[in-house]
């Protein structure tokens, strides 16, 4: 079932209220609230869990199953090495900035873009005054005292050329550097909001948290901050359990931590959250994807990097199809997983004018990295990154198998042989072991590891030097050889197996970040009383689907009540009852905060005939019908994608002389 725009209200959304609905309710709530709370952790109340455990189950059915991926459930600590060799210990950074005089932490980019917002909505607020005094003047004798509250409000005024200047900066912001960042603040006098003194210059912050495994404390690791590692590591078993076959893909649920300089904005920027995070393992000379016809003529906004530089946030609208043909995506499966990712976010209650894919920048791209694209929500806190959809390359797997001296590969035989041409390395084990000693298996692993690129390098420094100097890891001293140690030769074979590591397209999703957007998207007041709050989730991923509501306590109700349980119980339909005394206008209004999308009311009727009403909570429509007609209606818009015309189409319209509105 589609929601019904129409039925919503122009009533300006208040996000105030949506979080008091959020508390009162228990979606969600600080961790240690009792104790003070600790920045950044939150605990999820019953309908949160509901509504996060359903958003989870689409995504597994949308890209698990529909996807035939192969599902992995990976621990949540990791020892150094793995997170050093993956780059996360020296760049999985943040850039911040300190207060000397108070010791406030703020995160550099976050304080630049908000300063700049806010002055460029004071300035908006300004013009807006200008132009109603302005008109006051023509309107009003006192002219003098006009135009002088005209000349005041003009001096806040920011110049046309600042704004342009603002919102380029702003256009860009995630591409700086620390420096950059650093510079801004000086040039545009950033410093604390509140006192406003000047802060240090950003420095870069680790985002891990940092642990030690065993009783010895020897072992140095940290809570991973994302579920990919994991993936990459067991991809040897991964292939064997797929028969060796590619292309294939992996897929894990899972908590990730990372430690966050200014925990804000309750969901958004937290230090505990829920990842679900897919590795797309494929030929790095196939990019194409057997059922992007599929997805081909889906329309996206998209906000590539040229866009951006230009200092513009103006999205091109084009189809998946010709974002992938014209070049500006890099490759079909990666513009599969786009549209893909819109699908399943529209499914679950995104609204898509407040959804965009933004390409990122190339100083903001991981430098291993062919293609980037986040996909971004519109909340009342900005555009924020819920989803990121990356073409990796080979950068994963390869650096893990350097360091592990673990091959990971795919075997493919080749149905005609080719001839290949290569650089290979000979060594002469036999002198190795009385030079360097222990250090023999080191040196001989570094030199059988190195790739094309340094095998060629090396090749001409033996040629131009009659050595090659290196260092290994530890070793001591640096190494040295000579032509009686190594021979680096460019040879021409016949191969009938071709032999590659795979790129890797990566999904990333962050599950909190998501569920807090369609909160926000799903959040609405009546206009006959703003203060009935509804949350509008898809029936599919509502908390509870159903609120049973008998009329009232007599015992003649009873009965149906318990037939009516059984059989939602039965059919696996999540339902509540509300049996207190209080008007059912008042048990529907909080139920609607709840984004509960049906109602069952049980009447006098009822217990003659066994027949219900059904009342769905947008636009407070009623039907009545049998039991099993109801119940029928309800598995079929909720499961089936049915709409409330075609489910009830059969059923009788009915207005209630109680009305709802009666709270």
């Amino acid at each position: 079932m589609t929601i019904d725009n129409t039925t919503k209200t122009t009533v300006p959304f208040s996000r105030e209220q949506l979080e008091s609905v959020l508390k009162t309710r228990f979606f969600y709530a600080p961790a240690f609230e009792l104790y003070g709370g600790v920045s950044g952790l939150y605990d999820y109340g019953p309908p949160g869990c509901a509504f996060q455990a359903n958003i989870v189950d689409v995504w597994r059915k949308h890209f698990i199953l529909e996807e035939d991926m192969l599902e992995v459930d990976c621990t949540m600590l990791t020892p150094h090495e793995v997170l050093k060799t993956s780059g996360h210990v020296d760049k999985f950074s943040d850039w911040m900035s300190k207060d000397p005089k108070t010791g406030e932490i703020f995160r550099a980019d976050h304080i630049v873009e908000e300063v700049l917002e806010a002055r460029l909505k004071g300035d908006q607020e300004a013009r807006g005054l200008v132009k109603d005094a302005n008109a006051a003047v023509q309107e009003n004798a006192d002219k003098k005292k006009r135009k002088k509250k005209v000349k005041q409000i003009e001096a806040i005024k920011l110049d046309d050329d600042i704004v342009k200047e603002y919102e380029t900066v702003l256009a860009k912001i995630d591409g700086y550097s620390g420096e950059d960042l650093g510079k801004l603040m000086v040039k545009y006098n950033i410093g604390n909001p509140v006192t406003g003194d000047p802060l240090e210059p950003p420095r870069a912050f680790n985002l891990m948290f940092e642990t030690a495994i065993g009783p010895s404390g020897q072992m140095k690791g940290y809570l991973r901050p994302e579920t990919a590692q994991g993936q990459f590591l067991n991809f040897n078993k991964l292939l064997e359990f797929n028969n060796n076959k590619t292309p294939f893909a992996s897929a894990s649920i899972g908590k990730s931590f990372r430690n966050e300089i200014s925990p804000r904005a309750g969901l958004l920027r937290v230090r505990e959250f829920l990842m679900a995070e897919i590795e797309h393992f494929l030929d790095p000379l196939d990019k194409s994807h057997p059922r992007f016809h599929e997805v081909n003529d889906i329309v996206l906004p998209f906000l590539p990097r040229e866009v951006q530089e230009s200092g513009s946030t103006t999205p091109i609208v084009t189809t998946i199809g010709e974002a992938v043909s014209s070049g500006m995506v890099d490759n079909e499966t990666l513009g599969y997983f786009i549209a893909r990712i819109y699908l399943f976010l529209v499914s679950i209650g995104v609204d898509d004018t407040k959804l965009r894919f933004r390409q990122h920048m190339a100083n903001e791209m991981a430098h291993y990295a062919t293609d980037c694209w986040d996909g971004e929500l519109l909340t009342s806190y900005g555009w924020i990154e819920c989803v990121g959809c990356a073409d990796r390359s080979a950068f994963d797997l390869t650096v893990h198998s350097k360091k592990t001296k673990e091959k990971m590969v795919v075997r493919q035989k080749l149905e005609k042989p080719i001839e290949v041409t290569k650089y290979e390395i000979d060594l002469t084990k036999k002198l190795f072991g009385p030079k360097f000693r222990k250090d023999a298996p080191k040196v001989e692993a570094f030199l059988l590891n190195l790739s094309q690129e340094e095998l060629e390098k090396n090749a001409k420094l033996l040629k131009d030097n009659g050595k090659i100097t290196f260092n290994v890891e530890g070793v001591e001293s640096e190494v040295e050889l000579d032509e009686k140690f190594v021979v680096i030769e460019k040879r021409t074979k016949i191969e009938h197996v071709r032999e590659y590591v795979p790129n890797v397209i990566e999904p990333s999703f962050g599950i909190g970040r998501i569920i807090y957007a369609v909160f926000e998207h799903s959040f609405w007041s009546r206009p006959e009383d703003t203060a009935r709050s509804v949350l509008s989730f898809p029936p599919l991923v509502a908390p509870t689907k159903v609120l049973l509501v008998p009329l009232s306590n007599n015992k003649e109700l009873v009965p149906v009540t318990t037939e009516v349980s059984k059989i939602l119980r039965k059919e696996k339909i999540p339902f509540k009852v509300d049996d207190s005394g209080v008007s059912i206008g008042k048990r529907y209004s909080r139920n609607d905060e709840l984004g509960t999308p049906f109602g069952i009311t049980i009447d006098f009727e009822s217990a003659k005939d066994k027949s219900v009403t059904l009342r769905e909570r947008d636009s407070t429509k009623q039907v009545r019908g049998s039991i099993e007609e109801v119940i029928k209606a309800i598995k079929e818009i909720t499961y089936e994608g049915s709409s409330w015309e075609e489910s009830t189409k059969n059923l009788t319209p009915f207005t209630s002389t109680q009305t709802e509105e009666t709270v």
